[in-house]
């Protein structure tokens, strides 16, 4: 592991031995620094702040490692997704309840989104409204995932996924039942 890695990868153990007892919000870089006996610069070398460090370990935890695999469609990747976050409940149930600028939820949809939309391309035939689909899809299993994360008993990362697909398949299973004569 290059010098470079082994920097993050002290700076990632720090902020997640922090978090099990301080409020991310109330972590300070300098704490994190100070966890694993570095100076602040060391952190703005590689980091921008906080947030930027969430990421990294999102993405050299998951992603790098998704990235290795050939997923048959978005069941399996969900499946990875969702065992990962349940592997790192802890964790992940803190940093998704952080909203705004920088958050890991919206790093998370920038993720998601452009492999929302090439899995989707083909379901709906009016591509014009395509970024509303991918929203929808995008927004729906964010907001699912914070909910289930943050479930004291929460159920495995196989049911939770078993239970997306079936609110996904059984809708578009539903009588087509849409009002074509609504009047405000």
């Amino acid at each position: 592991m290059p010098d470079s890695n082994i920097t993050k990868h002290a700076l990632a153990v720090s902020l997640k031995e922090l978090m099990t007892v301080v409020p991310f919000s109330k972590i300070r870089v300098g704490d994190i620094c100070e966890k694993c006996n570095m100076n602040r610069k060391s952190f703005y070398y590689h980091f921008k702040d906080k947030y930027d460090l969430v990421n990294w370990i999102y993405y050299t935890e998951f992603i790098a490692v998704a990235k290795k695999r050939e997923y048959c469609n978005i069941w399996e990747l969900l499946l990875d997704i969702c065992g990962y976050f349940y592997d790192n409940k802890s964790f992940y149930s803190k940093i998704l309840k952080i909203e705004g600028q920088n958050s890991f939820s919206d790093y998370f949809q920038e993720l998601l989104a452009p492999v929302t939309a090439e899995y989707i391309k083909d379901l709906f035939n009016d591509t014009e409204t395509n970024s509303f689909y991918v929203n929808f899809f995008v927004d729906g299993f964010i907001s699912a995932i914070k909910r289930w994360i943050s479930d004291s008993n929460a159920v495995t990362s196989d049911e939770f996924v078993r239970l997306i697909h079936s609110c996904v398949y059984g809708a578009a299973k539903a009588p087509d039942e849409f009002p074509t004569d609504h009047k405000k």
